[in-house]
């Protein structure tokens, strides 16, 4: 039904005939205006009410869930280093000087809000402050100090943290897509097989106790590369173990830096903190920090190559690791394990796999140890179809048997 006519009858007014008399149109207007007011707020308090009964709950709600973390693996809060102390200093002044400014600017909407919003019976504009110079300067100068203050000992960190250290232990950090690999830049941290290869590992940075470690972080890609060198889907990454140093960017054009130490042995957990594809989430690593007598020991065993297989089965899956031709490539195009024929680089050196510090692998997705066990139900579903298990993963299945899994399964749990 079209019903403009009887909307243009309700708003316009018809014309005055010559003897009627002018009628002042101002208090009916206001008189309407309030009948209208009225009953919005009959209607509509309730309402109102109501939504902010459920934004407060909402915000104590949110307010109670962020407590839940604490204690975590990366826990910004319980600082393990020097590094992450000095930036837990930096922050905790800062985060108060952002609550007061929190709470003085929304305390101020919410006071003016309530305190001069409109009444009913009241007509009168509000007085005005456009134009007070007093107010104007010192709105301009606050915002301007409190930079000021939280810039100054923000950028003095900056360029203290900014350092390199020739003595410390040396380290280039790899993200591919989507793991991280760890090579060990010193003369002394090179195999005691082959051409004396740089000690390589995925997944796990092993350092030991309060050491200067030095990293350089570079980005790798999916792990092949051209004939020029260059790494292939070369995309952001940032490197971030909360509990022993701040975030730093890996990026394809640029070397990134971080120089750190960590306090006491134990496991500290990180993460990729940029985005960088499909499995961002999943791309995580562990740091292992040993005490020195152990560190040593560790050393020593990483010089060393991959273990020999006494389990007839394990020695099944060596043949089929070095020997194998399976549908989609072999696995030595990609793996490394020492002291054997497999030299691949485009994917984790497996050469001690089931060392005991190794605790997780394809990412962090898995642990390599339950209950100290090996977790080879995730390795062989890892094996059976990587894509079906962490989609975009750039091994591809090679179709494997399920005697064939079991095998190299058992190969790979072989190598401490």
């Amino acid at each position: 039904m079209d019903l403009r006519a009887a909307l243009l009858r309700h708003v316009t007014r018809p014309p005055r005939s010559a003897g009627e008399p002018m009628v002042d149109s101002a208090p009916v207007a206001r008189a309407r205006a309030r009948e209208r007011s009225d009953g919005y707020r009959r209607g509509g308090r309730g309402g109102v009410r109501r939504k902010l009964i459920w934004a407060i709950a909402l915000a104590a709600a949110g307010l109670l869930l962020s407590a839940c973390s604490n204690g975590g693996p990366q826990d910004t809060w319980d600082p393990a280093g020097p590094v992450a102390q000095q930036q837990k200093d930096l922050l905790v002044p800062i985060l108060w000087i952002a609550a007061g400014v929190f709470v003085f600017v929304e305390g101020g909407f919410i006071l003016i809000s309530l305190r001069f919003r409109h009444r009913k019976g009241r007509d009168r504009i509000p007085a005005q402050t456009h134009g007070n110079s007093r107010l104007e300067i010192g709105w301009t100068i606050a915002p301007a100090v409190v930079l000021a203050i939280v810039m100054v000992p923000t950028v003095a960190m900056i360029w203290e943290l900014d350092v390199r250290d020739p003595e410390a232990m040396q380290v280039t950090v790899k993200g591919y897509q989507w793991w991280w690999g760890f090579e060990y830049a010193d003369e002394d941290m090179t195999t005691a097989y082959g051409e004396g290869q740089p000690i390589i590992l995925a997944d796990v940075l092993v350092i030991p106790e309060d050491t200067p470690v030095e990293l350089t972080l570079v980005t790798a890609g999916g792990g092949a590369r051209d004939e020029a060198g260059v790494p292939d889907f070369q995309v952001n990454h940032s490197f971030w173990v909360p509990r022993l140093f701040g975030k730093q960017d890996a990026i394809p054009t640029d070397e990134g830096h971080i120089l750190f130490s960590a306090d006491e042995p134990g496991t500290y957990w990180g993460q990729c903190a940029e985005f960088c594809g499909l499995q961002h989430t999943k791309m995580k690593f562990r740091v292992v920090v040993l005490d020195q007598p152990s560190w040593e020991t560790w050393v020593a065993r990483q010089k060393e190559g991959g273990d020999l297989p006494a389990d007839p089965l394990a020695a099944q899956g060596m043949d089929l690791f070095l020997n194998g031709d399976f549908e989609g490539g072999q696995c030595t195009a990609c793996h490394t394990i020492g002291d054997t024929a497999a030299a691949g680089t485009a994917g984790p050196n497996l050469t001690h796999f089931a060392d005991p510090t190794h605790e997780c692998f394809a990412g962090c997705d898995w642990e390599t140890y339950v209950d100290g066990q090996p977790n080879l139900e995730a390795l062989k579903a890892w094996l059976r179809d990587p894509g079906a298990v962490k989609q975009g993963a750039k091994m591809p299945d090679y179709d494997l048997t399920e005697d064939e899994i079991d095998a190299i399964a058992a190969y790979l749990y072989s190598l401490r």
